[in-house]
């Protein structure tokens, strides 16, 4: 079995993935700022990082979790005061239904989800962490980090900074991709805003520093794996390199994944600043399924690959999804039985070479179209059918978008033997009788060469 590869940002290679700690997982993950509802957009890249740790998982791996909730930056603290709110007020609306977006999708639950209002203080330890380390300097009431004291700054976004310009500072939360200045890590209180008294003085924290502040409380001063959007790699992931490895001297994270970003039908990035954006929601609302949305946002495209989201990748989604559903309930009521070796080491192996779930998707397909026939024909064997279902079951402990058809109980069991008996002695007024009985419970019959099958229709 070859190991599992990652594609790793900072050296810009495909590498075997090797953890600090033999069996565990330390994994920080990027999460929502929570000023408005998360948009497809976002959950292009929640969902990548949902299929990381299924596959993780699924390695045998043990996996710790951390994505935190972004409540207080520039945004909210001007959207919160236009209406009236506290932060704490004006974000809970947010992160509840973020939560709902979450299970909507089917989305695994991180074992952490820390907000950055509730960690204040350990930002202010790392802050002077950094100030002892001499990283910082003071202006204006504000704390920023000097960039010109740490050489490495710029090695994630393989960006050249010999012609920074020393003591030119940034202190929103959101600047240009192409002008790396010195960024605030904590900011002296503004009138009218939220703030904190702190041994740095009153304020708030810089958006940047939170992250590496959480993460440290939550999974030590070294983590496995960071990840999030192509869009955070510069500057937010590079400030978190350097405030982080400034105040502890060690590699902050070994391994960063980066998802690209979902495109409108003009090949624009989705996000709220373009208005181009569409929220889960949204897509609800017009009748698409959540399955329909978690299967068309995780294999549309490779992860690393943009992927332009349209009616027709949906509706392609949707018949996808059916597809393994019908494939499921024709496989009927099966046994136990390990999935055929060929078709598991091919979906494995594509997971495996930097989480390849298009191609795993491709090989569940043709194994499906191969199989069909057999089905059809009537030849395909107990054993054979068992073998095909527990390859679905394999699969979806990935897609989770497959509704496996419920186990027969006996009352079912027993009114298709009657109707059959029914049928035998040309009975055929009492099969339809049964037929409708049955259908009146929610269980549709369908007559095939192999027998008779049958599903749930509600």
């Amino acid at each position: 079995m070859t190991p599992l590869r990652l594609h790793n940002t900072m050296s810009g290679k495909v590498e075997q993935f090797v953890p600090l700690e033999a069996g565990h997982v330390r994994m920080y993950t990027c999460g929502p700022t929570v000023h408005d509802y998360s948009h497809i957009g976002n959950f292009r890249t929640f969902l990548f990082e949902d299929l990381l740790r299924r596959v993780l998982l699924q390695q045998g791996y043990r996996v710790t979790q951390v994505m935190n909730l972004t409540d207080v930056e520039d945004r909210i603290i001007k959207k919160s005061a236009e209406h009236g709110q506290t932060i704490d007020e004006f974000t809970e609306q947010y992160i509840e239904a973020f939560f709902q977006d979450l299970d909507t999708l089917r989305i695994q639950r991180a074992e952490h989800y820390p907000r950055a209002t509730q960690h204040i203080f350990e930002m202010v330890s790392l802050i002077e962490r950094l100030t002892e380390n001499r990283h910082t300097y003071v202006a204006d009431g504000s704390t920023y980090f000097r960039i010109s004291s740490f050489p490495r700054y710029g090695a994630l976004a393989h960006l050249d900074v010999s012609g920074l310009k020393a003591g030119a500072r940034v202190d929103v939360d959101e600047y240009g991709k192409d002008d790396p200045r010195d960024f605030v890590l904590w900011k002296a209180r503004k009138p009218g805003e939220q703030s904190w008294e702190t041994p740095l003085g009153a304020g708030r924290p810089g958006w940047h520093i939170e992250c590496s502040a959480m993460s440290m409380q939550y999974l030590g001063e070294q983590l496995d794996i960071h990840a999030g959007g192509v869009d955070l790699i510069f500057p937010h992931h590079e400030d978190e390199i350097a405030q982080s490895e400034g105040a502890t001297g060690k590699t902050f994270a070994r391994y960063w994944l980066h998802a690209e970003h979902l495109q409108d039908a003009t090949g624009e990035k989705m996000s709220k600043r373009l208005r181009n954006f569409s929220t889960v929601r949204d897509l609800l609302a017009e009748g698409y399924t959540p399955r329909a949305i978690r299967y068309a946002l995780l294999t549309g495209a490779h992860y690393r690959s943009p992927l332009a989201f349209s009616t027709e990748l949906l509706k392609a989604a949707d018949s996808a999804v059916k597809r393994l559903d019908e494939f499921a309930v024709r496989l009927g009521s099966v046994g136990d039985a390990e999935a055929p070796a060929e078709i598991r080491d091919r979906w494995d192996e594509s997971l495996r070479d930097d989480l390849n779930l298009p191609a795993a998707v491709g090989h569940l397909f043709e194994f499906i179209k191969a199989f069909n026939p057999r089905l059809e024909s009537g030849k395909a064997t107990a054993e054979e059918r068992a073998g095909a279902m527990a390859m679905l079951r394999h699969a979806n402990r990935i897609l989770d978008v497959i509704e496996f058809p419920e186990a027969v109980d006996a009352e079912v069991e027993k009114l298709i033997a009657e109707r059959q008996t029914a049928r035998d002695r040309r009975d055929f007024a009492r099969a339809d009788e049964i037929r409708q009985q049955l259908l009146g419970m929610g269980i549709q019959l369908d007559d095939t060469r192999e027998g008779t099958r049958w599903k749930r229709i509600r």
